[in-house]
């Protein structure tokens, strides 16, 4: 029985492994994306039992993610195959650090998940369900599915967390604004960004402190290089970052968000869990590609034993 449902979209990512435009690369890496997958895969990877649910097309591309689940220790048994294309999508690493993102994900498989998507059987026995602003971005049937799962995750007694995670390409400010204040109520542990902040008009710890009147027991605000604090039983409690030689960004919040989780799920206080979201986040990005750079439990405890923090 899986500790942790995730449901969202699960894409392909093509991935050049030399920096450089686009146009300019000889050839392209095949990897898995999406922010739910890279968590599902992140917690399974530290030996937690996850399923991940969503929906796929019936073509390789969605072959190819699946197997890529599976081979990972992902439970999918709830994935369904439909009449539509899987999500996939290009990332580009400039000069100077810089990226860009080409999305090929309307009218994809995900996209056209609606209320009764899945089974909500599944979440029987679960500790915790986690979800990301990216699902309801998707499409307006998205968002009612990922309204729709929240419910029925908290009428069955299962704790929910939420990672805001805002794209802007996806829907506008105030639409995202309004769902996450619909949604809030039903969230337990909410993660945002400092770019995700931007949602709302409050900053730092004011902003944890307003968040945590909305109904979350927690709130955490993931910020990078400068580490990570959380607003947790009205305490203010922060860590700072790991020193390590960035070599794509890509994923680490994902990372954060399933090493705090974990923390969560094996009992520790909310100082640790911060650090494990900050090592996690900092393996991440010293590794090409979305997640393979997560740890097993083992290395992550390894890490976490020799590393530096910042020194601020």
């Amino acid at each position: 029985m899986p500790e942790v449902i995730t449901v969202g979209e699960a894409m392909a990512l093509f991935l050049s492994p030399r920096t450089g435009y686009l146009r300019h690369q000889p050839y392209l890496e095949l990897h898995v994306g999406g922010a739910e997958a890279n968590l599902a895969i992140a917690l399974a990877r530290l030996g937690i039992d996850v399923s991940f649910v969503g929906w796929l097309g019936r073509d390789e591309v969605g072959e190819f993610v699946l197997s890529r689940l599976r081979a990972e220790g992902v439970e999918v048994g709830e994935v369904r195959h439909v009449d539509a294309p899987t999500g996939l999508y290009i990332r580009e690493r400039l000069p100077g650090g810089r990226g860009r993102v080409y999305y090929w994900r309307h009218g994809s498989a995900a996209s056209l998940m609606g209320p009764g998507a899945f089974d909500p059987t599944c979440f029987d026995g679960a500790r915790l369900f986690h979800l990301t602003g990216i699902t309801p971005a998707l499409s307006p049937t998205a968002r009612a599915c990922a309204t729709w799962a929240l419910q029925e995750a908290r009428s069955r007694g299962v704790r929910t967390s939420l990672d805001v995670n805002y794209r802007a390409k996806l829907w506008d400010i105030k639409e995202a604004r309004a769902w996450f204040e619909e949604v809030l109520p039903l969230i337990d542990y909410l993660f945002l960004s400092e770019e995700d902040a931007r949602l709302w008009e409050y900053k730092g710890d004011d902003l944890l402190k307003q968040l945590v009147a909305t109904g979350p027991q927690e709130v955490v605000l993931k910020r990078g290089s400068a580490g990570a604090m959380a607003m947790v039983n009205g305490l203010l409690v922060e860590s700072p970052a790991f020193v390590v030689e960035e070599v794509d960004p890509v994923g680490a919040g994902d990372a954060f968000t399933a090493g705090y989780l974990a923390g969560l799920l094996w009992g520790k206080p909310p100082l640790e869990r911060l650090k494990l979201g900050n090592a996690m986040g900092a393996m991440v990005v010293s590794v090409l590609g979305d997640y393979e750079g997560t740890p097993t439990h083992g290395d992550l405890m390894g890490f976490l034993h020799c590393q530096p923090l910042v020194e601020r």
